[in-house]
């Protein structure tokens, strides 16, 4: 007959042995990172579509006052199509000098043009007839001599004809600069201008301009799946809305050379923590998804020999 003591020693080491069995299953499955890291793993990560280059921020480069917003927000417009002018009274002005200067550095260069080929024919005359002994050899030393000052002024008068040429052109540029026109195709999303407010260089964007260019998704890829993606990687792209909808196919084209910081967590203390690398995708067909909209990528593995894990945000 058992022991009272032995009797209830029994049940306390049946309690630790299921224990020891419960640690030793824990231990067969590995940390979270372990599973993540096995073949035939779906890799989502978040990104944000995009264009290349982002948004043009157009500003004013001349100072003036706003004369007319030749466009709306939102409305489609043409490479060199005016959006934004200022009053150009002042450099209309200036073009309209450098104009006068130029006529007048021209007429200048044409008279002394005459003149001097007035003076070789004289010169060559008198040189003639200084040397058949018809007529003086002084003569025609003053002929030379004339001969080489008028020459010397219709030098002096095209240089000064190049310079007022280039003087209209810079009055050109300046008009010029009055005036924002669109420098590609695209959409206006925002003017911070109207008729009457002054703006400088200084002012900053006064028109926002989204380039009609192919979308892009601007992905960020964790330090752990890096080495598993590469330039011609398919992907899948869907929504970042809780129903992952699919949106397109797109392949990577090119993946980031340095670490940044991540800026598409949503918890902040992971978006401190978490290292990442920006890769850059293509879509398979044109998008028309709006630009910094959030979308999620799913790249799969090369080698699947399992079956396909729950997918896992990075």
């Amino acid at each position: 007959m058992s022991s009272p003591r032995r009797s209830r020693a029994q049940p306390c080491l049946l309690a630790l042995s299921m224990l020891a069995a419960l640690a030793g299953c824990t231990s067969q499955r590995g940390s979270p990172a372990a599973a993540v890291a096995e073949p035939g793993a779906l890799i989502v990560t978040r990104g944000r579509v995009d264009i290349e280059g982002g948004l043009l921020p157009l500003g004013m480069t001349a100072d003036g006052v706003i004369a007319d917003v030749a466009v709306k927000e939102g409305e489609r417009v043409t490479r060199g199509q005016v959006l934004i002018s200022t009053d150009a009274t002042p450099a209309r002005l200036e073009v309209s000098l450098a104009q006068a200067h130029l006529e007048q550095a021209q007429i200048q260069s044409r008279l002394l043009e005459s003149k001097a080929a007035a003076a070789r024919i004289r010169a060559a005359r008198l040189v003639e007839a200084a040397r058949a002994h018809a007529g003086d050899g002084q003569s025609a030393d003053d002929a030379r001599e004339a001969v080489i000052d008028l020459s010397a002024q219709w030098a002096n008068a095209r240089a000064a004809t190049d310079i007022a040429r280039v003087e209209l052109r810079r009055a050109n540029y300046q008009a010029s600069q009055h005036v924002l026109r669109a420098p590609v195709d695209g959409d206006v999303l925002r003017i911070a201008a109207r008729p009457g407010m002054h703006v400088s260089a200084q002012s900053g964007a006064v028109l926002t301009l989204l380039p009609a260019q192919a979308r892009i998704v601007r992905a960020e890829l964790s330090q752990d799946f890096v080495d598993a993606v590469h330039p011609g990687s398919r992907a899948e792209v869907v929504s970042d809305d809780g129903r992952q909808t699919a949106i397109g196919r797109a392949y990577v084209l090119r993946v980031g050379p340095a670490y940044g910081q991540s800026s598409l967590q949503e918890d902040p203390m992971q978006r401190v923590n978490e290292r990442s690398v920006e890769c850059v995708l293509g879509f398979d067909k044109p998008s028309v998804l709006r630009v910094g909209e959030r979308v999620l990528v799913r790249f799969s593995r090369a080698t699947e020999r399992l079956a396909k894990p729950a997918p896992r945000t990075l």
